[in-house]
């Protein structure tokens, strides 16, 4: 029986079975059904998601599969909240900056896919590529550090604050560090000191959706800025702080979010000297450093390494290369700003919680650190040239003007009058999630884009899988 057949022919015992329990009740675990129905864990995972996909169940990572809730069993209908649109809009004024907040670029790459879909769109490693051993064990040393437990310096542990430095080069010290809870909580604070309310911030466009959440929120005007394979344009961004008077300019200058690109040698300077010239700072989220490929050759160093006037804020992060779980990452500024920056940083989160301080410095002072920095370099380089080399066969439609030689994604230009998102959707409906274009962009998008992680994934095998189910989607919408 092929293995098609037998995800079916398992999805239709099941539908008979959940007549058995009630809305909201668990169903048996994947192991139990894999015994009772004689079936491989794989043929379970896509018979559940087929059952997701119906609606007829509901998949919760780490908990099992539960009945969904029946058209009988709705809750009982809420108040009116109507009143909340005007107290929502109140401020509104014709001047005003619309504070509506779309997260669905954010979420894409956040909310875990129901069981059998292939994740294309997930921001994370896969968590066979983790080093979950080795964090479990500095997690455990941290708490018997003496003081673990107590209240950390607000601007974190210098130890930390010093490994941070180290890793930024330059001339920059510890004492121009910030400990924070992860890169994005590193980009908030930047953005709230930096900007006032209903001002312009420059971004690169596209750009990482999580950023443009964060300054819309904050009310501030995203203004694009493109960038090609050589990272911005300076002489698009020297337009762009010409008319408008921003005096942000947010950049990831290091296999940029999503196209990949690294600023080229001769950008780097001119883009400090227009920022200087503008009276502007560059927020540089420096987020993917540590994964780069072991084919990649010598990296280019932080712009914060060159930058001796203060016109850098570095941002780094060390979750996407360990796990979304361990929240820790860095601001680092000099200058009058770094006052700015702490105190928001203390009234919004007061400080890093200190054992997941001392336990990052128990991991990446371990053995164990390099040895992890170094598969996870190896094993990106495979799944980058796999999935790089089966859309190329399978896909051809589906052009990668670029192929980064870091971070986890590849961002695939569309043809002309594709749309995106309804790509997306054709592609969960074919068991493959991908994050569509069209939030990486503050305006228009110029043409239709879709972006494909191959981190999440559990390896080689499931990215085949994953663009043969995307060839697929893609014969769905072409028909």
């Amino acid at each position: 029986m092929s293995e098609r057949s037998s995800v079916s022919e398992l999805a239709g015992r099941l539908r008979v079975e959940l007549d058995r329990y009630s809305p909201g009740e668990k169903l048996p675990s994947s192991r139990a059904l894999v015994e009772r129905h004689h079936v491989s864990p794989v043929t379970v995972s896509r018979a559940l998601g087929q059952l997701a996909a119906e609606g007829l169940v509901v998949t919760r990572p780490g908990a099992g599969a539960f009945r969904a809730a029946g058209p009988g069993s709705a809750p009982a209908p809420a108040g009116d909240t109507s009143w909340q649109e005007l107290a929502l809009s109140a401020d509104a004024t014709a001047d005003a900056v619309p504070r509506t907040v779309d997260a669905s670029g954010v979420l894409a790459t956040l909310a875990a896919p129901p069981a059998g879909v292939v994740e294309f769109n997930g921001g994370y490693l896969h968590p066979s590529l983790q080093p979950e051993r080795a964090m479990a064990n500095a997690l455990a040393r941290a708490g018997r550090r003496p003081g673990a437990w107590g209240r950390p310096p607000v601007e974190g542990v210098g130890e930390l604050r010093e490994w941070f430095a180290r890793g930024i080069g330059g001339h920059v010290t510890a004492a121009e560090v910030l400990v924070c809870a992860g890169g994005q909580n590193a980009l908030t604070t930047a953005l709230r000191a930096l900007a006032a309310p209903g001002s312009p911030v420059l971004v690169e466009s596209p750009t990482y959706p999580g950023m443009l959440a964060i300054a819309r929120a904050s009310g501030l005007r995203p203004v694009p800025v493109p960038v090609d394979t050589d990272g911005v344009r300076p002489e698009l961004l020297a337009e762009a702080f010409r008319a408008t008077g921003a005096r942000v300019f947010v950049c990831q200058p290091l296999f940029q979010n999503p196209t990949g690109a690294v600023l080229a040698t001769e950008r780097r300077r001119r883009v400090l000297a227009l920022a200087r010239e503008a009276g502007a700072f560059v927020v540089e989220d420096d987020y993917i450093r540590r994964l780069a490929h072991d084919d990649c050759g010598p990296l280019p160093g932080p712009l914060a390494a060159e930058d001796t006037e203060g016109v850098v804020i570095h941002v780094s992060s060390l979750t996407k290369v360990a796990s979304p779980s361990l929240r820790i990452g860095c601001l680092a500024a000099r200058g009058p700003v770094l006052d700015r920056l702490r105190a928001i940083q203390v009234v919004d989160n007061f400080f890093v919680p200190r054992p997941l301080q001392e336990a990052t410095l128990e991991l990446v002072g371990s053995p164990a650190w390099p040895r992890h920095l170094q598969s996870v370099a190896s094993e990106l380089r495979k799944r980058r040239q796999t999935q790089a080399a089966t859309l190329a066969r399978l896909l051809p439609e589906l052009t990668v003007t670029h192929v980064p030689l870091g971070g986890y994604h590849l961002w695939l230009r569309l043809p002309d009058g594709t749309d995106d998102l309804a790509l997306a959707a054709a592609a969960l409906r074919r068991g493959v999630a991908l994050a569509p274009g069209r939030p990486y962009f503050s305006a228009e998008p110029p043409a239709p884009h879709v972006r494909l992680s191959y981190a999440a994934v559990a390896g080689e095998t499931e990215i085949v899988e994953g663009v043969e189910r995307l060839r697929a989607a893609w014969a769905d919408l072409s028909r």
